[in-house]
């Protein structure tokens, strides 16, 4: 306005008010003044605003400026001064995408993280991936604002509420609708992998009339409220609830009711001990979120910030991780691997992790009557997937999925053709799931990179005849070669012998090993589990940090705070000596003689 119209007319309007008598002017410039100076004025800015306003679009300009000025003015009232930075960066149009249509300029694995850019890339080859949607670490970078900022929060809610709309009209079915509902899964997604380290929610959308609809629905009762318990727990553990406490209480009912396992409970049964979970929630202070649509947001939100839990920055920090990467959320539709005991999950290694040749040999872990979360926590005795791999490990060849479930083996074993030879992807580590023993039934939740490192020499036991004499048992060697050490229960034993025996090995004992057990880990020489399988996040995890590492040893039992554990009949005490092979999955009484020259 300055510089093309005031600027421009200000002299010579100035002129022309000089020499120019006063009766000589335009009716509409003859006004009262006291002064030619004035006069003028008012002449000029008659003038002026008619000639703006004869001005194409200027205007129009003028309203727009405006509008955003107000705006912007609003909103620096409203936010403080560090929020200013990230509303002028934020882009809502790279909060959210598709699975099955997504953002072409949102498709790399920044935005998207490692875990979700594979699910695109899987979907997009037409194999069997749950649909659903990916809040992009956009939302991650910008999550203050969108929790602090009204407007922000309100169009990042809509976006959500179309993605669901969306997911209903793929599905068939209604989200919080105890009729037909929908649930969800809502897990996390950094661009590099941290196995365990951030929070997941499993079967969000329940409340108790929604468990009764599912009821209804399919019959199953058992199904519905192992579903809900699954729910609840995600649900405290991510408001900082251990699980060790949810252990307590399934325990407890075992112990009750005379059941060694969860799937003896009957429906009744498993209700109670729903109902358990719930009121330990309550009693620590945690309201539970009845409404399915702010369960979704609340689980947003929680998976968002576990980024900064204490579990995830030690992880980063061991494995030298920036803190700054920021974590993608992945919402999927439920597959259920808890229906019945013809259905299951597992992870499937594409290639052995035991030898390095380039062949496709399916390997890894299964379960049934079960969800994935307990084969990748380490929770329940695993099988193995093939024959080759039972062979190998010494387990029986009739649980194998190869036998037991054909149909899903196969189809396994072509998804995996199509990824290596067809598609020339990188060895896989692949989470299924599958709700009956058909392969149309099978669906693949995540996929990432296979950990292959070199071969390498590694220990062993020299001594035969001794190693005959000491022999307590055998579980699943995951990593490294032979390590003789002492017996340690906690990071309070690792510290005390550290200090009193500096340089003797300590191997960590654990009935089963959660993602909080990183320190631990870390702090080890070695690992020892009863529970879990070659694809547990105690497996993957000690092999990242080159951990000699036995899972998977069903006969152990560790007493941990009696500092002790019992193995066929034998106990070993915190600071006492074991050894293990993390290549063959031995366990030894006392201390063994490693020879360092031999190749595993």
């Amino acid at each position: 306005m300055s510089n093309y119209f005031d600027n421009i007319h200000r002299q010579n309007l100035l002129e022309i008010s000089e020499y120019l008598p006063v009766d000589k002017l335009l009716p509409k410039y003859k006004l009262e003044a006291d002064s030619r100076h004035e006069l003028f004025h008012k002449v000029s800015e008659i003038f002026l605003r008619d000639t703006i306003a004869s001005s194409l679009g200027i205007q129009r300009l003028d309203l727009f400026l405006s509008r955003v000025l107000n705006t912007l003015y609003t909103q620096a009232e409203k936010l403080p001064m560090d929020r200013h930075y990230l509303l002028l960066t934020y882009n809502p149009g790279h909060a959210v995408t598709s699975i099955s249509e997504p953002d072409c300029g949102l498709f790399d694995i920044i935005h998207l993280g490692n875990k979700s850019f594979n699910i695109v890339r899987m979907k997009s080859l037409g194999l069997p991936v749950p649909p659903g949607f990916i809040i992009t670490t956009e939302v991650f970078r910008c999550r203050e604002l969108i929790e602090d900022y009204p407007p922000a929060r309100r169009n990042f809610r809509e976006q959500i509420g179309r993605e669901i709309s969306r997911l209903e009209k793929q599905t068939g079915k209604k989200y919080g609708s105890p009729e037909n509902a929908l649930l969800v899964s809502v897990r996390s997604g950094a661009a590099v992998s941290q196995p365990g380290m951030l929070d997941s929610y499993l079967n969000v959308g329940m409340n108790e009339d929604i468990v009764n609809g599912i009821i209804r629905q399919t019959g199953e009762e058992w199904f519905a409220w192992d579903s809900y318990r699954r729910f609840l727990q995600s649900y405290g553990m991510s408001f900082g609830l251990e699980r060790d406490r949810f252990d307590a209480v399934i325990d407890e009912f075992k112990r009750r009711y005379g059941v060694p396992l969860k799937k003896d409970f009957t429906p009744r049964q498993m209700k109670e001990v729903s109902m358990a979970y719930k009121e330990l929630i309550r009693s620590n202070g945690i309201r539970i979120e009845e409404s399915p649509e702010e369960q979704l947001y609340i689980a947003i939100q929680r998976v968002l910030n576990s980024w900064n839990s204490e579990k995830a920055r030690t992880y980063r920090r061991i494995m030298g991780i920036s803190d700054d990467w920021g974590t993608a959320v992945t919402v999927q539709q439920m597959v259920f691997g808890n229906l019945s005991q013809n259905s299951g999950s597992g992870v499937l290694f594409t290639h052995s992790p035991r030898f390095s040749q380039d062949l496709l040999r399916p390997w890894g872990d299964y379960t049934t009557g079960n969800q994935g979360e307990d084969v990748v926590a380490g929770l329940v005795t695993t099988y193995p997937v093939s024959d080759y791999q039972a062979k190998i490990e010494g387990r029986p060849l009739d649980l194998t999925l190869q036998r037991r479930f054909p149909e899903i083996y196969r189809a396994l074993r072509e998804i995996a053709k199509t990824l290596i030879y067809e598609n020339q992807w990188a060895p896989q580590d692949i989470e299924f799931t599958f709700e009956s023993p058909r392969s149309t039934d099978l669906y693949l939740l995540q996929t990432r990179n296979m950990e292959m490192k070199e071969r390498k020499k590694l220990p062993s036991f020299e001594n035969a005849r001794e190693m005959e004499e000491k022999f307590m048992g055998h579980g699943i060697g995951v990593s490294g070669g032979a390590l003789s050490g002492r017996a340690v229960f906690s990071l309070d034993d690792i510290y005390y012998w550290k200090k009193t025996d500096p340089g003797t090995p300590l191997i960590l004992i654990r009935n089963d090993t959660v993602p909080d057990d990183i320190k631990e880990i870390s702090a080890a020489d070695g690992l020892l589990t009863a529970r879990g399988g070659a694809t547990s996040h105690a497996a993957i995890v000690a092999n990242r940090l080159d951990k000699t590492c036995v899972v998977g040893c069903i006969d152990l039992v560790c007493i941990e705070r009696e500092k002790k554990f019992i193995l066929n009949n034998r106990t070993v005490n915190a600071g006492e000596f074991i050894s293990i092979n993390g290549s063959e999955g031995s366990i030894y009484m006392g201390k063994l003689k490693v020879d360092f020259k031999v190749v595993s």
